[in-house]
């Protein structure tokens, strides 16, 4: 699938001397959904300001479409959409008003129909004449994803697009975004909700420190770095792990009712079968046991950490 994002050495350093992107190197395919995780400060938001052209590039180059964002800015930026964090609304204006005039920005012509589809597939169609101050936050989110859509762009950035909403109102902005990629639009967002990645992005990148630290298929990075916790209920409570299960990395909980075993799902053998013949050895009675995958949250929390240190 063709790139219609391109990313090459992208840097940026503020007077100072800090530096909020260290040689990003990125390539965003054509109708893909790709999720940025990283922390609070971490240049998730610089960098889509800086795709956009909002803010200026020290180093390096990005296209869009094939469109330098430097040199082509107008071709660049017309071929995105892009919804911030901060909710930026005319108040006192009707919604159907507001998408219109933002499309007009871009020096497209009167599409009411658009407009109407957009209204409607957003769920905004019955609030269409109300005045923005009277919406709630949610509705008002959805506004500004109407007013990046106005003027029919390839490319949908979502900085943090269910901040603040609730979790209902946030599965169903995953269904509009669900819709917008079977229409072909390419979405880029960034998200302090790891479950959100796991349920929309085609793609995961981990950004820290201003250095992107990985981009991979959400599953692959799952099933690459993805562990399973097998928790093994006892029968009776015991005072001290034996000798032989503490060798495999076998952890006994605070009350003596429960042993921990951390294991890799991509290994050749998990050593479970060994793992209970040695408790049958020990004489320790099972009661029950379970097993956990490792979530994108625990991956994503182990390499900041890594990254850390």
């Amino acid at each position: 699938m063709a790139a219609i994002v391109s990313i090459e050495n992208l840097r940026k350093t503020y007077d100072g001397g800090f530096e909020a992107l260290k040689g990003i190197d990125l390539a965003i395919e054509e109708g893909e959904v790709l999720a940025l995780l990283g922390p609070n400060g971490a240049g998730k938001t610089t960098l889509i300001s800086m795709i956009c052209g909002i803010s200026t590039i020290t180093a390096g180059t990005i296209t869009v479409g094939g469109h330098d964002v430097v040199r082509d800015f107008r071709a660049a930026r017309g071929l995105i959409g892009l919804v911030p964090q901060e909710l930026h609304v005319e108040g006192f204006e009707s919604v159907v008003n507001t998408v219109r005039f933002t499309r007009g920005l871009f020096g497209k012509r009167p599409d009411d129909a658009l407009i109407d589809r957009i209204l409607k597939d957003l769920a905004l169609w019955e609030k269409r004449d109300a005045k923005i101050i009277a919406l709630s936050g949610g509705m008002k989110r959805r506004v500004m994803i109407a007013k990046a859509l106005a003027h029919e762009p390839r490319i949908l950035f979502l900085d943090e697009p269910t901040a603040g909403v609730d979790v209902a109102l946030r599965r169903e902005m995953w269904e509009v975004m669900r819709g917008l990629k079977a229409l072909g639009v390419t979405i880029i967002l960034t998200t302090h909700y790891i479950e959100e990645a796991e349920a929309m992005a085609d793609r995961v990148g981990v950004i820290n420190k201003g250095e992107l630290l990985l981009v991979e298929k959400r599953e692959t990075l799952m099933r690459r770095m993805g562990q399973k916790t097998l928790t093994i209920d006892l029968g009776e409570p015991v005072a001290e792990l034996p000798s032989a299960l503490a060798a495999r990395g076998v952890t006994l909980a605070d009350d003596g009712r429960q042993l921990v075993y951390t294991y890799d799902t991509a290994a050749e053998q998990t050593g479970i079968t060994d793992l209970l013949a040695e408790l049958r050895e020990a004489g320790l009675h099972l009661a029950d046991l379970q097993t956990r995958q490792s979530s994108l949250e625990d991956i994503f929390v182990g390499l900041v950490k890594e990254d850390a240190a």
